[in-house]
């Protein structure tokens, strides 16, 4: 027995060296196999590769299907706070997760898309899932930014085309710098666009994919880090123990050294006579120092970043690339975006080349993402590309936003000429129909009656009519040759009571008159509320002043009433004639009996029991007025005519063009344009008797409102809160906002369309720049050059601008309209189809008219007695 176990331990022994032997034999011949065949195992692999990922494909493919799009749409005045922002982020990393179990991981995103394409600055939309529509919907920026379902986008082709994909550079766990909110992080962005031509075919879109990263991913990706970072730390330590070695050695050999040693008799110890160097220990690697922004799994995410660049002009998507990545280095830190690919002289190899491109497009079309390995960051990071422009951000005038102005056509309404980033100019306008009140504000020579004469010139030869209301006379020799046209001279007159030359010419009007089918009463009640409000009379200071012209003006018009139904217009009454009806008894008793019928019961009483009753001093406040108008050859003949030919309704009714110059602001001046005023409110008040949708629209321009609203503050205030419902609109030009009256202030402000302004004082332009929030401020504005304007415009029903706007010179845009040497003939033909006639000619008619109104009262009070006369025999 005891031999037998040597053996058995022997056999046992061989056995086990002979398997090891045959094991080593097939793994020699698998090899062998292999090698020989490697082909085989490689086509497999290959084969079950291509096969998973064609699955994979068509789950993702149909995952994408499953995608919903979001516009975000920000008010003017967005301004979120980080909080906000980061909030908004991590709602866009919870919905990327929100796919069905199935779907693969490159389809678990939430895009971020940031596109200009000619129809905004940059549109903000968010695709991602269909099942995060709710949780993407409610946004934590408020009633700030609105939110919409966006329609697909489809884009033509382009000639030229351009593609890149930003991958992180730098220390993969450094992060990219923190752009403050304000000015806005994607100006850069918007200014990189901002000459981008829609008519040229130009495109840019940045695509901005969110994607939650698996936490094995992760976990691999910090195994991977600080196995690197020992690595490094290890490396250091080795070399920094070779150069103490190094540096130790060299001192003992250094003959300093070696005096030192024989002059003390020590001799070093070690080997060989050398002293011992202890080695530097690595340094412990911290995982927090290590991992940097990754060392945390809260709001980390793996993001992909693609631009793409398109137009029909060649070299202009290629600059379009160049500035948008000039754009992206505003983000960089300690690490930054940078294009991906490598580039070999003047050759470049990026995804816009074979074979990346067609990932590439499969991407950008499906909306996948499979982010290069470097692109982790923190939701931190992405601050200024997680929400849309807010406040801060200086957004450029688009040709969509702001129609481009073209000669005749009446839709339009020159505003300027706007420069855009790029340096081109362009005449700018606004839609007619939703220019409703223009108010222009600036100091004297800044430009804006310059501009409102281009912009009533436009009007005028697009066939508009309007009245251009100009105390000082200076517009209408400066509009002149650039209205001496042929299809427009039988279309305007001139209104000028100036009296100038030798032998001047004046038109006619009589506000009581009553041959243009006026209403009576309306009459009346315009003429009196023009005298209150040129006078400064009201019910509390001048309640019998007010009582006795509205009854005079009461009977004169019925006298005119009755004149004209007769078939004698001729033989109308004048507001001169207020005087001989209260202190002429002869002519009053004849006008009240020419006019028994027509007169109402109360006012008949009036005159038979109250005013005998009154003193005569009472009629002085009246008559004096009246009295300074006849003083003034002038306004004694413009009206003192019966039948003048000025109508105001029939000027806006007929588009005529009616250039209106009372002649200066003093009282009297101001008591004509409070009637002029007065008159206009009527008339197109009047307009309520025509469909709305007959309303000839007219446009009213008031030069100097400080000079006009002195004369008639309440009709002024009205005709901003009442004309658009009768299709009139009305331009007011003043120097200072503050000194007009308070009611057109307000009224001014509340209902402007266009609010302009060029340079001023700080105090003089701020009440304006505040009613765009101080953006830009009253120092800003105050420092422009002449001609330019900052003004906010409203364009298809929304606000645009404020944006500087350089005010059309008429000597630039209108050259080719210019016709100085027709200028005099035009103006004989204005004054003409005014009615216009020699001033003496008028004064000696309207010295006669008091007579041939009296003849006419006087044989209606006979024929009304010979009527009378039977009928008293017949009941007698």
């Amino acid at each position: 027995m005891g031999s037998a176990a040597p053996y058995l331990s022997g056999q046992a022994a061989a056995s086990a060296f002979g398997e090891v032997l045959g094991l080593l034999t097939d793994l020699a011949r698998t090899a062998d196999w292999l090698i020989t065949y490697w082909w085989v195992p490689a086509t497999a692999a290959l084969i079950g590769w291509a096969v998973g990922e064609m699955v994979v494909r068509y789950l993702a493919k149909k995952a994408s299907a499953q995608r919903m799009a979001l516009e975000l749409v920000p008010s003017r005045h967005f301004d979120p706070s980080l909080e906000e922002i980061f909030r908004r982020g991590v709602q866009l990393a919870r919905a990327s997760t929100s796919m069905p179990w199935w779907a693969p991981r490159r389809s678990k995103t939430v895009q971020i898309r940031l596109r200009a394409d000619g129809t905004a600055p940059l549109r903000y939309r968010i695709e991602g899932p269909a099942g995060a529509q709710r949780l993407l919907s409610i946004t934590p920026f408020g009633p700030d930014v609105t939110v919409k379902k966006a329609s697909p986008l489809r884009d033509k082709s382009h000639e030229y085309v351009v593609r890149a994909e930003f991958v992180l550079r730098g220390r993969p766990t450094a992060p990219l710098r923190e752009v403050p909110l304000e000015p806005d992080p994607l100006q850069p962005l918007v200014d990189a666009v901002s000459d981008l031509r829609a008519e040229l075919g130009d495109l840019a879109e940045v695509r901005l994919d969110i994607q939650r990263a698996p936490k094995w991913v992760l976990r691999a990706r910090r195994v991977q880090l600080m196995a690197q970072a020992r690595r490094v730390e290890r490396r250091e330590t080795q070399r920094a123990a070779r150069w103490v070695r190094q540096d130790a050695s060299g001192i003992e050999d250094s003959l300093t050294w070696q005096l030192q040693q024989l002059v003390t008799g020590k001799q070093g110890g070690g080997v060989g006579g050398r002293r011992l160097v202890m080695p530097p220990v690595p340094r412990r690697v911290e995982a927090a120092e290590a991992l940097g922004k990754l060392a945390e799994d809260d709001h980390l995410v793996r993001v992909q970043l693609l631009v793409m660049c398109a137009s029909d002009t060649e070299g202009r998507a290629q600059a379009r690339l160049a500035q948008l990545q000039a754009a992206f280095d505003v983000f960089g830190g300690g690490a930054r975006w940078a294009m991906r690919g490598w580039s070999l002289g003047p050759w470049q190899f990026g995804v816009d080349r074979w074979p990346s491109r067609r990932g590439f497009e499969r991407r950008w079309e499906l909306g996948h993402c499979q982010p290069p390995r470097a692109n982790w960051v923190r939701l931190e990071e992405l601050t200024g590309l997680l929400k849309p422009p807010t406040v801060h951000c200086r957004l450029p005038l688009l040709a969509t936003d702001l129609p481009a102005f073209q000669h005749g056509d009446p839709e339009l309404l020159l505003q300027g000429i706007y420069t855009a980033p790029d340096g081109r100019r362009r005449l700018v306008a606004t839609y007619a129909r939703e220019t409703l009140f223009e108010v222009g504000v600036g100091k004297a020579g800044g430009g804006k009656t310059e501009r409102a004469l281009a912009q009533a010139i436009g009007w005028a030869h697009a066939g508009g009519g309007l009245m251009f209301v100009d105390p000082h006379r200076d517009s209408w020799p400066r509009a002149l040759p650039f209205l001496a046209h042929a299809h427009l001279a039988e279309r305007i007159a001139l209104i000028d009571l100036n009296a100038l030359g030798p032998a001047p010419q004046v038109s006619s009007w009589n506000p009581i008159g009553m041959h243009h089918d006026q209403v009576a009463h309306e009459v009346v009640e315009a003429v009196t509320d023009a005298y209150a409000s040129a006078l400064g009379w009201d019910d509390a200071s001048a309640p019998r002043a007010l009582t006795i012209l509205t009854a005079a003006v009461a009977v004169l018009v019925a006298v005119n009433e009755a004149a004209c139904r007769a078939g004698r217009p001729e033989d109308q009454a004048t507001v001169f004639h207020v005087r001989a009806l209260l202190t002429d008894t002869g002519f009053r008793k004849a006008a009240l009996a020419a006019v028994e019928g027509r007169l109402d019961e109360e006012t008949r009483s009036w005159w038979q029991v109250v005013f005998p009753t009154l003193p005569p001093d009472a009629f002085a406040v009246v008559l004096n007025p009246i009295a300074r108008l006849a003083a003034n050859p002038v306004t004694r003949a413009f009206l003192g005519q019966p039948a003048g030919v000025y109508n105001i309704r029939t000027v806006m009714d007929s588009r005529m063009i009616v250039w209106v110059c009372p002649g200066g602001n003093g009282p009297t001046d101001r008591l004509i344009t409070a009637l002029l005023a007065r008159d206009l409110l009527r008339a197109v008040r009047s307009r309520r008797d025509i469909p709305e949708e007959q309303r000839v629209p007219f446009r009213a321009y008031f030069d100097e409102l400080i000079t006009l609203t002195g004369a008639a503050p309440e009709t002024i205030a009205a005709m901003f809160e009442d004309f658009r419902k009768y299709r009139v609109h009305v331009h007011g030009m003043t120097q200072l906002l503050a000194r007009l009256p308070i009611a057109v202030r307000l009224s001014l402000v509340q209902n402007a369309s266009t609010l302009a302004t060029t340079a001023g004082s700080r105090s003089a332009v701020a009440p304006i720049t505040s009613e765009w929030g101080d953006n830009p401020g009253p120092e800003v504005v105050a420092a422009l050059d002449r001609f330019e304007h900052y003004m906010s415009l409203t364009v298809q029903g929304r606000r645009i601008g404020p944006v500087r706007i350089t005010g059309p010179h008429l000597d630039e845009v209108f050259a080719s309209h210019a016709r100085p040497r027709q200028a005099a003939s035009l103006e004989r033909s204005a004054r003409r189809v005014a009615g216009a006639a020699p001033l003496e000619q008028l004064t000696a008619r309207a010295a006669g008219q008091l007579d041939r109104v009296d003849s006419f009262v006087g044989r209606r009070t006979t024929a009304a007695s010979s009527v009378e006369q039977p009928q008293e025999k017949e009941y007698g």
